[in-house]
């Protein structure tokens, strides 16, 4: 099935550059000019990825996600042109799943759709149905429960918790957390995993501020409890 795109930038030379060359690659391409139209274009569209760039006229791509999250888990690359390590780590927080940094090449930009797009729809070769305590997670359905109760994650905070359900105890480096979510050595910084993990635990730890899954090895990384018990 082909896969749909929503290109959301206000400039019309960036739209119809990325539009073409995805075009050419198989994908459909739809486009919105800022946030607003963008929201409305997704509602009726239900895009399959989002390209969204940040700095945008009436509303801007913070503000896409923020209400845009309300109603869909749709995986979002940011496409921003800002080298501020904050502006990238405020996207994440708001649950975008990647970025890449304008001006980008036209085989990074595929690349990082496709591996989104992999993890998005479970296209994985481990096992299917992960368990760790009252952890349970369903590669096929993209389901993930605590102790019976349905969890909503992004496709990244599921890959991540997916990675670390697949070694108990096992320390993960930031770096290799990266590398596994973006199937790819390509533009990254430490803090993306940081990010990704403070918002997986908010949804999955009973008390985020003391996780009793999630573990924080100082100086190394992280790694899932063996025995988490509650």
């Amino acid at each position: 099935m082909v896969k749909k795109i929503l290109v959301v930038d206000d400039k019309a030379s960036v739209r119809k550059l990325v539009d073409e060359y995805l075009s050419e690659q198989g994908y459909q391409v739809v486009n919105a000019a800022n946030g607003r139209e963008a929201i409305y274009t997704a509602r009726h569209e239900r895009p399959d990825l989002i390209l969204l760039d940040i700095m945008m006229p009436e509303m801007d791509g913070f503000e896409f996600i923020s209400a845009y999250r309300r109603e869909y888990n749709t995986p979002i690359i940011l496409l921003t042109a800002k080298l501020e390590e904050s502006d990238k780590v405020i996207g994440l927080e708001l649950g975008a799943d990647d970025y890449i940094t304008k001006p980008f090449s036209m085989r990074e930009l595929l690349a990082r759709i496709r591996a989104v797009l992999r993890r998005a729809s479970g296209e994985v070769d481990t096992a299917e149905i992960l368990r760790v305590g009252p952890i349970y997670l369903d590669k096929t359905s993209r389901q993930v429960q605590i102790n019976g109760v349905p969890i909503h994650l992004t496709p990244s905070e599921f890959d991540l918790l997916a990675v670390l359900l697949r070694s108990p105890g096992k320390v993960y480096s930031r770096m290799e957390l990266l590398e596994e979510l973006q199937g790819t050595a390509f533009e990254g910084i430490a803090r993306t995993i940081d990010v990704h993990v403070r918002n997986l635990r908010t949804k999955i730890e009973p008390d985020p501020a003391h996780p009793i899954y999630i573990e924080t090895v100082y100086g190394s990384g992280y790694r899932l409890s063996k025995n988490p018990s509650v």
